[in-house]
């Protein structure tokens, strides 16, 4: 900064604006309510239906966040510009002041150029001469020095912070200018360390490395400019370098265990970066890309994909990165297995491959399953993906049907779903502990659980998940479909269950739905749903309850969600307030039975299926299962309304809004907390029960917890003329879990016809 421009400058204007942009927050917090409050909260209220009950929510639910992004960019803009004055006001104070003490040293400061000069008075010399001349100099020049820095960090903080998105706006917070410069400042520090040759790394430039990752992962100013300053190549190269002994020996002899700390919080950054629209991470984003089928080097054979995908385990990555990606990786699969045709070998780890993945379940040879670990925290890029071409019937590929049942197989097209999930020869792997590795199927239904519910794997729906769309109902069909058609695609590989039961607990209303046989949808008033449906028919569903219910926590997911989503029902039909367009029937007596009936049928398959699954082993896998329940508990906690896994397609208030509230909520509640309490009591049992006693059982707490829902929720809405609710539907959740046993023998026959 130069001399003259400090020593003279006038900071009204720059206060104005300050003022301007305090005032302008005011009025976005203002719009921001008004948005969350109204907008939003009408929105999520509101009686979609069709394409609007998916894209039209959430468009509003994005646009009434984007005013709370507003609010945050703004105060961080104000918060930056505020310090950045108030600290140059200090300088200038500073300045004037040093000059005003030369001055009674008998020293002169005047402008040269844009720099200065400190001279000695010529009439009077000061105390110390030449040293109170150079003492002067070196403090103002230091001064001018911080301003300068004050300068340039507040105005590189301002054009980071507004160049993080192309639309909308970032929800980062900056309280100061120092906040967002020590970001900028660490990334060029750290970048300059990531730079290095592996081989001339020290374990103190790892630590740093590790801790500053760690410390600043989700700052965008931070991320982005790490990314793009390291450079693709310079990312691959790095994690590359430290994972092959001949060039990391330094650090690795050190720091060996903390690779897997560092390779997390690499991925969080990256992820991070990823996210801002920059011009340059847009760039970083295309040529990572086109990285990934190339080898590191000419006498490095790993692809740009094996190293990446490695470092894609963890947050939150751009959907159209992830989507692109994908795409080129499945190219690269394709031309590695001739189109489907015989195992990835390029992905198979050798001997004396490098270790890639540094968590212990696999050593991240095979780079889909990095990549399907990313897309199980990025459900629009999963959704997409999977439901994207792998082959066409135009195409050179051995993948043939008899589609029209005219004794001629003929080539068929096969999505990424259908080839990940029925086809694809997994490469060979081992954890840490020489084991089969089971990362890369279990991050396939994990990429699949976030890709049909519409929200990352591992979490429960919200009130602001969107109901499911079209492309991910579809794939909902091709699920359940395909284990329907052979259970041991996941029956062999147990460990997705627990993906794949979340899965069906969101799709109730579709399963009950595909249950009644109603060729002419009149019971889709019964079980009301928004957003797509899913399209099953009644054999495909029961063979999947029968497959997914012999995992303990599959089990529990559709189990108590089913319960969930029955009392809810029960209440939404038994509400004399429901519109008469609505109702499914006038004759509560037939709704309640019929209502019970299909809850009946999906406890019944499932009880079935538990007991195939504990024939034998019948106290411990037992217990499993009764464990399983009461565990749920925790994770549905606060979420009753919205259900336990039932999510946003059920329709459960008087006006068709997709949150359950008031009398629903109070009593699913207590339906859930009863059962809860059982479980908790049975998984303390010393013995589990008599193979034989299954189907009893199962029948006797179906029919009460039915039977209960039924009654409180006449009681809810004080209806005098239901005293008989109960009754219809202990006698409605019997035939329906009778119905289950008769569905499943018909299943085993069809089984024993298909062998």
């Amino acid at each position: 900064m130069d001399f003259e421009h400090l020593h003279s400058a006038n900071f009204s204007q720059l206060d104005t604006t300050v003022g301007d942009w305090t005032s302008m927050i005011t009025k976005l917090e203002s719009l921001k309510t008004a948005a969350n409050d109204g907008l939003k909260a009408k929105a999520l209220k509101a009686d979609w239906a069709g394409d609007n009950a998916v894209i039209s929510r959430a468009f509003v639910g994005k646009t009434a966040g984007e005013f709370g992004d507003a609010v945050t960019q703004a105060t961080s803009i104000r918060n930056i510009m505020r310090d950045t004055c108030d600290e140059l006001k200090t300088q200038q104070r500073l300045l004037k002041e040093a000059i005003d003490r030369g001055q009674g040293k008998n020293l002169t400061v005047s402008q040269n150029g844009a720099g200065f000069i400190v001279r000695e008075n010529p009439d009077k010399k000061a105390p110390n001469g030449q040293s109170d001349v150079d003492s002067l100099r070196d403090e103002l020049q230091g001064i001018l020095d911080k301003a300068t820095e004050v300068d340039t960090t507040g105005s590189a903080s301002l054009k980071a912070l507004s160049d993080l998105t192309d639309y909308g706006f970032s929800d980062k917070s900056y309280n100061n200018r120092d906040e967002a410069a020590a970001a900028i400042k660490e990334a060029d520090r750290l970048a300059a360390i990531a730079k290095k040759k592996t081989k001339d790394l020290t374990p103190a430039d790892f630590d740093a490395l590790n801790a500053g990752l760690g410390k600043y992962a989700d700052d965008p100013i931070f991320a982005a400019r790490f990314a793009t300053t390291v450079g693709p190549k310079g990312t691959l190269d790095l994690w590359a370098g430290l994972n092959d002994p001949n060039q990391s020996w330094k650090v690795g002899s050190e720091r060996v265990d903390k690779y897997g700390e560092l390779q997390k919080n690499l991925s969080l950054t990256l992820a991070t970066a990823t996210q801002v629209d920059t011009p340059e991470m847009s760039r970083w984003k295309y040529d990572m890309i086109n990285l990934g089928d190339q080898p590191l080097s000419k006498n490095n054979p790993t692809m740009g994909f094996q190293v990446m995908s490695n470092l894609m385990r963890a947050g939150d990555f751009d959907d159209r990165f992830l989507t692109d990606y994908g795409s080129k990786l499945i190219e690269s699969e394709k031309k590695l297995t001739d189109n489907g045709r015989h195992a990835p070998a390029g992905w198979q780890h050798l001997g004396f491959d490098p270790m890639l993945n540094r968590s212990g379940s696999d050593s991240g040879s095979d780079p889909m399953t990095g990549f399907l670990k990313a897309l199980s925290n990025s459900p629009a890029a999963a959704t997409e993906f999977f439901s994207a071409d792998f082959v066409t019937k135009d195409e050179d590929h051995d993948f043939e049907e008899d589609a029209d049942k005219n004794g001629k197989n003929e080539k068929r097209s096969l999505n990424n779903f259908d080839y990940l999930f029925e086809e694809r020869d997994w490469p060979r792997e081992q954890d840490d502990k020489g084991k089969d590795s089971i990362e890369g199927r279990n991050n396939l239904a994990q990429a699949l659980e976030a890709a049909i519910t519409g929200h990352p794997a591992g979490e429960l729906p919200t009130a602001e998940t969107p109901p499911h769309n079209a492309q991910q109902a579809a794939l909902m069909t091709s699920l359940v479909e395909s284990i329907s058609d052979d259970s041991e695609r996941l029956t062999k590989h147990g460990y997705m269950s627990d993906s794949v039961g979340q899965i069906a607990s969101e799709y109730l209303p579709d399963i009950n739905r595909a249950m009644t046989d109603d060729d002419d949808k009149d019971t889709d008033r019964l079980f009301p749903l928004a957003g797509t449906q899913a399209e099953m028919n009644h054999r495909d569903v029961t063979r999947f309850l029968f497959t997914v219910g012999q995992d303990d926590e599959a089990y529990a997911a559709v189990e108590v969600g089913q319960k969930a989503y029955m009392a809810n029902l029960m209440d939404y039909h038994l509400n004399p307030d429901l519109p008469e367009e609505l109702r499914y029937s006038k004759d509560p007596q037939f709704v309640v039975e019929q209502i019970a009936h299909g809850s009946g049928e999906v406890s019944g398959t499932l009880a079935q299926a538990r007991a195939e699954a504990v024939a034998g082993e019948a106290e411990e896998k037992d217990k499993a299962y009764e464990h399983s329940i009461a565990q749920l508990k925790n994770g549905i906690s606060g979420v009753v309304g919205t259900g336990v896994g039932v999510g946003t397609t059920f329709i459960a208030s008087p006006v068709g809004g997709a949150a359950a509230g008031g009398a629903a909520g109070t009593a699913t509640s207590m339906i859930l907390e009863e059962i809860f309490k059982d479980a908790e009591g049975k998984a303390k049992d010393e013995a589990g029960p008599v193979m034989g006693e299954h189907w009893e059982n199962g029948l006797e707490s179906n029919t009460k917890y039915t039977e209960k829902a039924a009654e409180l929720a006449a009681q809810a809405h004080k209806r005098n003329d239901l005293e008989d609710a109960g009754e219809w539907a202990r006698r409605g959740a019997q035939d329906g879990f009778t119905a289950s046993g008769v569905n499943v023998n018909a299943m085993a026959a069809d089984l024993k016809t298909d062998v």
